[in-house]
């Protein structure tokens, strides 16, 4: 048996899920222990200011959020170990993702930034540390994401069903696992999760999250609008395609809404519905014949989504990973844990049918 730690930090930008992940001989993967750990204030607020289409950040700042962010890393680690009652030299490898501060795939010089600089998680943890994992992929010509799909593969794949794996983080995205051994699995981002509705709410009332979908379900869906946002590009854009909060962001919301007055409860509940309908759209998209949805993510908390989701895919078995076991909270943290494990076994971590690059690639860089 070896021990790995993944660290992961998504678009919600509000806490390191930090997993020990245990690996046998048998091929067996098993989650040990699990934390979160929440950001300082002061650090949730830079990664925001960072990440708006006005931010007024130096270099100089760019660079100490990078160290500061390493150190809430490895201190996530240290107290993973701490809890689980595990020594250092127990643990082969961190996998550490970091937390993206841009994601740029399509560009001319295509790119994708995450901060929180592995030498310092390996210097502080005493611990090899794998880490910038999207940007191999890229410079492959792929996306650089989702990087969840060959994981979700290896947890969940069967002969049995046609199943999709639905994480509702920040940003959704979806992986197709056909029965069939001969037919690929296929993924993509299918546009925002929870990062518009919680960014309405916490504009307008102060709240990091709506608990339970409550806000917004006292809130009517506002069909016009909710026309409008399905009609961005990027919901018909065809895949390999991913994206992130600096697309999906207040200013997105903005120009949707203009200078309509709308009651904030209403937005909410037409952000819910775009949530839904969208997802909805893409898993319908990629394959007319699916047996079970798998759900995973902070998403799987909102119980007013779900209940909506299911109405949208009416007919279709709605699960979560916990079904299988796995805290939905953590598949993404395991995850890294797992993609840190090839990368020390040279095996790759890519999937192209997924991301569109190239060939398959050796993914992250080895520190310490």
């Amino acid at each position: 048996m070896s021990l790995y730690i993944g660290l992961m930090s998504g678009t919600s930008a509000d806490a390191i899920d930090a997993a020990l992940v245990s690996f046998n001989i048998d091929q067996s993967i098993k989650l040990e222990h699990f934390l979160e750990q929440v950001y300082p204030e002061q650090i949730k607020h830079l990664v925001a200011e960072l990440r708006s289409p006005d931010a007024k950040i130096s270099l100089k700042d760019i660079a100490e959020l990078n160290i500061s962010l390493g150190k809430i890393f490895a201190d996530a680690a240290c107290q993973l170990m701490t809890t689980a009652k595990i020594d250092q030299q127990e643990i082969t490898a961190i996998g550490s993702h970091g937390q993206t501060i841009l994601h740029a795939p399509d560009g001319i010089n295509p790119f994708s930034m995450q901060l929180g600089d592995p030498n310092v998680i390996a210097s502080k943890t005493g611990i090899t540390t794998i880490a910038d994992f999207r940007n191999m992929d890229i410079a492959a010509e792929g996306q650089g994401a989702p990087l969840v799909p060959l994981f979700h593969e290896a947890l969940f794949r069967n002969t049995d069903k046609n199943k999709i794996i639905l994480n509702l983080g920040g940003i959704a995205n979806i992986t197709l696992l056909p029965a069939s051994p001969d037919q690929p699995v296929l993924g993509f981002d299918t546009g925002p999760a929870n990062a518009l509705m919680d960014d309405w709410i916490l504009l307008n009332l102060g709240k990091p999250y709506d608990q339970g979908g409550l806000w917004g379900k006292s809130g009517k869906k506002i069909p016009a609008l909710l026309k409008k946002m399905l009609e961005d590009d990027y919901f018909d854009k065809p895949a390999p395609k991913s994206t992130g909060r600096d697309y999906f962001n207040i200013d997105w919301l903005n120009k949707k809404t203009g200078a309509e007055n709308y009651r904030p409860e209403d937005i909410q509940a037409t952000l819910q519905h775009l949530t839904v309908q969208s997802v909805a759209r893409a898993i319908k998209n990629v394959s007319s014949s699916v047996d079970e949805v798998i759900l995973c993510g902070g998403g799987t908390h909102n119980d007013h989504i779900i209940n909506l989701l299911s109405d949208a895919l009416s007919g279709t078995a709605i699960t979560t990973s916990a079904d299988y076991g796995m805290n939905p909270d953590c598949i993404e943290a395991m995850a890294f844990a797992w993609l840190a494990k090839r990368r020390l076994e040279g095996l790759p971590g890519n999937l192209p049918s997924v991301t569109g690059a190239k060939k398959n690639v050796l993914l992250g860089g080895i520190y310490g």
